[in-house]
């Protein structure tokens, strides 16, 4: 359902609570006539030393999602966007299959949901890179490296390179630099992979991303740009964007 600022589309966002990225970011790539309406996944700011911590902040993820979703549904989206990119690929490459499947027998078969497990691929395609060695970059600990090795190899790449950040916390993810991210980005490309993904809504890559693709001479994929591309082009929206690389520029 529409409405008179939301003319063109309303989009349901889920997000956590300590997540301070995702919701700037949508904004600045939403259309005239598309409106963001968020819902929080309430979760503590976990210190995040080793891969137990992470394993527990997935869970903890997890285990809102479906209480933030059910609130931001009551605003009438036209779909509901996962702005969270480990929940959808964590444990099973078809994770976020899982997610969706079990959200529509909550709330209903005809429920939309647009996550990086789907998206991540997608926006791939649209670059035109079908396969090939892929770079990935995040903020998470190492012991997050199989699940998204599963989840490249299951969707039709190879993992090359994968750089981890190691983020003390899911707050602090927010706080990496841009020149932090130039200069991984930089060692991730001197592989020579077909493509950089860069994985972790709360990590402010769009506009570095964009940046880089000049530089690099490659496509760099950040996931919060690559989900809300999915959300708006499986809804219709084919407006192009300047300024968060050349898949929202160009596809």
């Amino acid at each position: 359902m529409t409405d008179a600022l939301g003319w063109r589309l309303k989009i349901g966002v889920v997000t956590p609570s300590v997540n301070t990225v995702v919701q700037p970011e949508y904004d600045d790539m939403r259309p005239r006539g598309v409106t963001n309406h968020i819902a929080r996944i309430h979760i503590p700011d976990r210190v995040v030393d080793d891969d137990d911590d992470f394993g527990d902040l997935v869970r903890d993820i997890d285990n809102g999602v479906d209480d933030a979703v059910g609130r931001v549904l009551t605003c009438e989206p036209a779909c509901v966007v996962l702005g969270v990119s480990i929940e959808a690929v964590w444990g099973d490459p078809k994770a976020g299959v899982a997610i969706r499947d079990r959200l529509r027998a909550k709330f209903g078969a005809n429920l939309e949901l647009v996550h990086a497990g789907d998206a991540v691929p997608a926006a791939l395609r649209a670059v035109g890179v079908d396969e090939g060695p892929i770079g990935v970059l995040t903020p998470y600990q190492p012991g997050s490296e199989p699940h998204l090795r599963t989840f490249v190899e299951s969707s039709g790449y190879q993992l090359q390179t994968a750089v981890h950040l190691r983020c003390p916390t899911a707050v602090r993810i927010a706080h990496t630099s841009p020149e932090t991210l130039r200069r991984e980005l930089k060692a991730i490309a001197a592989q020579r992979p077909r493509a950089i993904v860069q994985f972790g809504a709360n990590m402010a890559v769009g506009r570095v991303a964009a940046e880089a693709e000049r530089w690099l001479g490659l496509p760099v994929i950040a996931v919060n740009t690559a989900t809300y591309w999915h959300a708006l082009r499986t809804n219709g929206i084919e407006d192009q964007k300047e300024g968060f690389g050349s898949l929202l520029a160009d596809h």
